[in-house]
């Protein structure tokens, strides 16, 4: 590949405020800017994103293209999501499109178009130690997205642009509106996963996949195997869930385990739930001998919460051991989990099991 002027830049544009200012900024800084986007999932056929796009594309007055990956977000996420909650786990399509999809087609697109850097409106930083690029948080603590970034390869870290990591959203929004972009400063952020934003058990009824599997109602058990109550199917159901039960204890009960083979769910109190080692596997690491000897880690397996310290080998089977500092209690199989040592990514993974 041929690189061409590095004052190029290939940008995702969701058609939504942070991707728009991103733009803005781009610009701003020199750079000749190139939108793209990509048409991954449309809400109800909804293509208001593409003609805002556009739309602010225009304004600026740079190149717009979009990109159909309709099918291939079909089978590497969506089908995936459903796939994961049928097998009993809990999914986490934001960062494996982050990780596998977004951000490395992004990239082949911007080789064939001869261009060296790459952006989207994350809000995360980026910085160089040692030889190697890691993502870091964005000064805005309530949008950090660094979480979900775990995966993506040196390689692509090296073009990274990310001009919302040093801002706040509410600083992006008031700069829309005094450069005269209501609508972009106005938009309301996305919430959830953005093929099905509000309760997800909708979208698995609605799926061709879990038709075809024809989950019924089941069991609720105790840890002691008695019966409780019938639920819903066990598709319906995460690990560490309290609310929504459909059942009346008269004391907190929470999801323990998830039988798919026998559409069991088991509940127990919260201490039940406690884990101490977790591994993980299909794990990515920036620099491995940091993330092995590093006293000072921690690990992340929410977005937001439950951070802890902890220590990391690795097993006879490839896998990462992560031994946790304190328990941690909703740690379900199919979850990512993220490292940080201060306010470097360091790496993460996939868990696919966990004991007391």
């Amino acid at each position: 590949m041929i690189i061409g002027e590095k004052k190029r830049v290939l940008l995702g544009m969701s058609g939504g405020t942070d991707s728009s200012v991103s733009a803005m900024l781009l610009q701003q800084a020199g750079y000749e800017v190139i939108g793209v986007t990509f048409r991954f999932y449309e809400l109800n056929g909804s293509q208001e994103y593409l003609e805002d796009a556009r739309a602010l594309a225009e304004r600026l007055g740079i190149k717009h293209i979009t990109y159909d990956a309709r099918e291939v977000f079909k089978e590497k996420i969506v089908d995936y999501f459903v796939n994961e909650y049928l097998q009993g786990k809990t999914p986490v399509p934001c960062t494996l499109c982050n990780n596998y999809l977004k951000w490395p087609l992004l990239a082949k697109l911007a080789d064939e178009m001869g261009i060296f850097h790459i952006a989207t409106g994350h809000y995360v930083r980026k910085t160089y130690v040692d030889g190697n690029y890691y993502i870091i948080p964005g000064v805005d603590p309530d949008k950090d997205q660094s979480f979900f970034l775990w995966g993506v390869p040196q390689a692509l870290l090296q073009r990274m642009l990310l001009p919302m990591g040093e801002v706040t959203k509410t600083w992006a929004r008031a700069f829309a509106a005094e450069r005269g972009f209501s609508k972009v400063s106005t938009k309301k952020d996305s919430l959830g996963v953005c093929f099905c934003p509000m309760d997800y058990r909708t979208f698995l009824k609605q799926s061709a996949l879990y038709q075809s599997a024809a989950i019924e109602k089941g069991r609720f058990l105790d840890e002691e195997g008695s019966f409780i109550a019938m639920h819903e199917g066990y598709p319906f159901y995460t690990i560490g869930q309290r609310r929504g039960l459909g059942i009346d204890l008269n004391k907190a009960v929470f999801v323990k385990e998830i039988h798919p083979d026998r559409n069991e769910v088991v509940l127990g109190d919260l201490a039940s739930l406690e884990k101490k080692i977790i591994w993980l596997d299909d794990w990515h690491a920036i620099d491995e001998e940091r993330l092995f000897t590093a006293t000072d880690l921690i690990v992340k397996i929410r977005y937001r919460k439950q951070l802890n310290h902890c220590k990391v080998t690795r097993d006879e089977n490839n896998r990462l051991r992560i031994e946790l500092s304190e328990p941690l209690t909703a740690v379900a199989n199919g979850q990512a989990a993220a490292f940080y040592q201060g306010e470097l990514l360091v790496g993460g993974g996939i868990i696919v099991d966990s004991v007391t």
